[in-house]
């Protein structure tokens, strides 16, 4: 067993402490006011000056006792509007808002991180520690960037995580090079006709057929016109329309999502996707409007970073524990932004556990992960920034 995993599980116990303290208190993005308070307090007792930045980030630096890189780690601490079914002991004490993706793991295992790092700091170089607001939305990294946060000192490179309840287990990691979460868009429809009774259809342009054409028409983009090898999802979430039964709507607005690991399909698709509206409108006799808002661009992990998590993974964890995600996730994450701009790699730690009810999807009203994960992740941060800062000090 590494020193440092050793030092993560004596540890434990307190951080998960925090952990339980953050679920019990879920704060959404850009009002995580408490959450900011707890984590500047603490990382203050660790000696360390933290800054507020983006509202309510939360950013410091722990110095080595030598000139070298600097290497930043990120966590979320955004919850969501979800209300909690559970009966643990440390269940959200807020109706109406949970913990149901994990942040208040991720910024409870960074925070043991920066602990591990503070007492081993015979390390060239420094560890940027970046608390992010608002990943579910609207995002807190592009603030983060545009306030500074990789600069003062460079970041020359950035590691995150995300919990997994999902195949992986508490003691392991996934990891992958490349794309491993989607750039998902926004849509928004207006479909326009025009009103009127509905024993004279003739008289009136029906919307709601109109949209029901247009919603079928839809489905043969992906299915017809992308290869199928290239994963893109076009999903509508929400149709609203229509006064009362009796009445032909004259207006319908369709809301989904558009999903695409390619950056060139991505450009393609609001054009695809209009076109599909116009022909479909244009036989039908109706109007249109439309939208398409881009979201968080596609997470694309660096190369060499990835090894360099790879190979600490099978050091501190073992080859057997350690593994390589075949496909990414359709999911967007925000961290997509850093890794745009300095080589990131953004692994998924493992924390499924049925028998003690952890295997619940994110974002699910019942979700929990198996706290053995978080020792394990502040091993895995912290082994991280040592390897890369070593090895950076070796090949300067």
């Amino acid at each position: 067993m590494s020193p440092l995993l050793a030092q993560a599980q004596a540890l434990a116990p307190e951080i998960v402490s925090i952990r339980r303290d953050l679920h019990k208190n879920p704060e959404l993005g850009f009002a995580e006011h408490r959450t900011a308070q707890l984590v500047a307090d603490y990382l203050t007792k660790l000696g360390l000056v933290p800054r507020i930045m983006a509202n309510t980030g939360v950013v410091a630096t722990i110095s080595g006792q030598r000139p070298g890189k600097t290497i930043a780690l990120r966590a979320d601490m955004d919850a969501l509007p979800i209300t909690e079914q559970a009966d643990h002991e440390y269940v959200s004490t807020t109706t109406g808002l949970m913990h149901a993706c994990g942040h208040d793991g991720h910024t409870a295992i960074l925070l043991g991180a920066a602990k591990l790092l503070a007492t081993n700091n015979d390390f060239p170089g420094n560890v940027k520690l970046i608390f992010q607001p608002a990943e579910e939305g609207p995002g807190g990294a592009m603030p983060l960037i545009n306030e500074g946060v990789l600069e003062n000192p460079t970041v020359d490179a950035i590691f995150g995580l995300h919990l997994g309840t999902f195949v992986v287990h508490a003691g392991q990691i996934a990891l992958r090079e490349g794309p491993v979460c989607a750039a998902p868009d926004t849509i928004t429809i207006v479909v326009r006709g025009k009103g009127g009774h509905g024993a004279h259809p003739h008289l009136s342009v029906d919307a709601v057929v109109a949209a029901g054409h247009v919603i079928v028409a839809l489905q043969t983009i992906v299915s017809r016109e992308i290869d199928p090898l290239s994963a893109v999802v076009l999903s509508l979430g929400t149709i609203n329309g229509g006064y009362r039964e009796n009445v032909i709507a004259d207006e319908v607005i369709i809301k989904g999502t558009v999903r695409t690991l390619s950056p060139e399909i991505r450009a393609t698709m609001p054009m695809r996707i209009e076109r599909v509206i116009r022909g479909t409108c244009e036989s039908l006799r109706a109007e249109y409007t439309f939208s398409y808002e881009m979201g968080y661009p596609v997470l694309i992990n660096d190369r060499d970073m990835t090894n360099l998590a790879e190979k600490v993974s099978q050091r501190v964890l073992g080859p057997e524990n350690t593994l390589r995600a075949t496909h990414p996730s359709m999911g967007g994450e925000d961290f997509s932004y850093f890794a745009e701009r300095v080589p990131a790699c953004f692994f998924y730690l493992g924390a499924l556990n049925a028998e003690k009810g952890c295997h619940y999807p994110i974002h699910h009203p019942k979700f929990n992960f198996d706290e053995d994960a978080i020792p394990v992740g502040m091993a895995m941060l912290a082994e991280i920034c040592l390897e890369y800062l070593q090895v950076s000090a070796t090949h300067v």
